[in-house]
């Protein structure tokens, strides 16, 4: 055997031998990734031989699969509205899946390996095991409401219920959303529509806060030596350490009329200058760390896709003064908004949210139930409770106060030069156990005139007039 015949087959060894390590490698330690990629469609081929399960809450059906005389199964969603778009994403055979028809997958089609007990005799005979049924957390009701607030007056945002004591997602609206059915006859002008329908801006999007986060801040400063009878300053504008860049209260006027303000009045009527001195006091650290404890920075496994968020970097005074505000890198999702809310409401304690509730399977037999579980505590009973007298008196001073009981706060987020603001409200009912979150992009119809009081407000006492509880 000649030199070059020896080497043309050492190379051919060495390339099967690579080939062999690579195809071992993809089968016996990658099959999780690439059979569980969105890209992969696959087993979402499979859905038209397979009778895969239902995504519903309570007695509403949200998705579910039927038959056609040939024994080949479609996909359809019969509350036909977009408000569930986001919540249960779509399935298709061009182009995936997305949300819970995604994350569920295996338990839809019945090859999730927490199902082998129940589907012993399928295996046993070679048979095509049915798929399980997935029931989410939301009010079906809450969540129409939720979704016609933002929809019917051209808003672009979103709006998330919670329930305090557990974590239960109750609501969850995403505009500009989809309707999931005949997704794959829509694909092309959703891709070309604005707003980015397809993403779920109550969990994906995630935006500055504004002043809503001065709850994360007066978190800080109760527990580093303030009280709500502290004074701060009330002074129209103040300079930030270093710079010649200066930081105005609303419509640049003086806090309450006064150089010198409580805390309870500097947080009732939003006042910047008061939350830039006091964050400033706390530090960066003492502000980074609270804002973890109310999730921001941190994504949660629901189920459908989420985003951290960001306190962002703070290297100096000045950008700690900014922070203190909700502006520079801070940037929350409307679910870690509501949950901001949520956690006040509940003594100071973090519950990790959920959207699925139950699992059952194709004779709606109980296979498992998820259970409310802490994620941290953020702060306190005593904390939890000042902050939420504070709150109390901050819905007293916003638009369009009715008497009700709710404990609110509103931001104004400031995003470019010119360009309306983000708009946000979040509050709680103590009464009926519910917490909300509302961001309405740009402005709603007001443009840079509105404030939060204005625009989402509404929105957010619209779904907790409307919520029954119970659940």
């Amino acid at each position: 055997m000649n030199k070059s015949i020896r080497v043309t087959a050492l190379f051919s060894i060495i390339l099967t031998i690579i080939l062999l390590i690579n195809l071992t490698v993809v089968q016996a330690f990658s099959v999780d990734k690439y059979a569980d990629n969105p890209k992969n469609q696959r087993g979402f081929y499979d859905m038209q031989t397979i009778a895969r399960g239902q995504i519903f809450a309570g007695g509403t059906v949200l998705a579910q699969s039927t038959a056609n005389e040939d024994g080949i199964y479609s996909r359809s969603y019969p509350v036909d509205s977009p408000a569930w778009g986001p919540v249960t994403g779509y399935l298709s055979t061009q182009y995936g899946a997305s949300q819970l028809e995604a994350s569920q997958n295996n338990i839809l089609n019945g090859t999730d390996d927490s199902l082998i007990t129940n589907n012993f005799m399928d295996l046993i005979t070679g048979e095509q095991p049915d798929g399980a049924n997935v029931e989410v957390t939301i009010d079906p009701q809450l969540q129409q409401v939720a979704y016609d607030q933002l929809t019917q007056p051209g808003y672009e945002g979103a709006a998330v219920a919670l329930q305090p004591s557990t974590g239960k997602i109750l609501a969850m609206a995403s505009s500009p959303s989809y309707n999931p059915n005949n997704i794959d006859d829509q694909w092309a002008q959703l891709q070309e529509q604005e707003g980015n329908p397809l993403l779920n801006h109550a969990t994906q999007e995630t935006l500055p806060p504004g002043s809503i986060f001065k709850i994360i801040t007066t978190a800080a400063g109760l527990n580093n030596g303030y009280n709500p009878d502290s004074t701060l300053t009330g002074a129209s504008e103040i300079t930030l350490p270093g710079t010649n860049t200066q930081l105005t209260n609303y419509a640049g006027q003086v806090c309450g009329g006064s150089q010198q303000v409580t805390l309870t009045t500097a947080f009732s009527l939003s006042c910047n200058t008061a939350f830039v001195e006091m964050g400033m006091d706390v530090g960066a650290d003492e502000l980074r760390s609270y804002a973890e404890g109310f999730g921001i920075g941190q994504e949660s496994n629901i189920g459908v896709e989420t985003a951290a968020g960001n306190i962002g970097e703070m290297p100096d005074d000045a950008s700690v003064g900014q922070s203190s505000i909700g502006q520079r890198d801070v940037s929350m999702s409307a679910l870690q908004a509501a949950g901001m809310a949520a956690t006040v409401a509940n003594g100071g304690v973090r519950m990790e949210p959920y959207l699925v509730n139950r699992i059952t399977d194709s004779t709606m037999n109980e296979i498992r139930t998820t259970s409310p579980k802490e994620a941290s505590t953020a702060v306190d009973e005593d904390v939890a409770n000042a902050l939420t007298d504070l709150m109390y008196a901050s819905e007293r001073n916003t638009s369009g106060y009715n008497g009700n009981s709710y404990a609110s706060k509103t931001g104004t987020a400031e995003h470019g030069d010119g360009l309306p603001p983000h708009v946000w409200y979040v509050a709680f009912d103590p009464d009926r156990d519910i917490a909300v979150g509302v961001v309405v992009k740009n402005g709603g119809n007001l443009g840079e005139s509105a404030t939060g009081g204005q625009v989402s407000a509404p929105i957010g006492r619209a779904i907790l007039d409307s919520y029954g509880g119970g659940q």
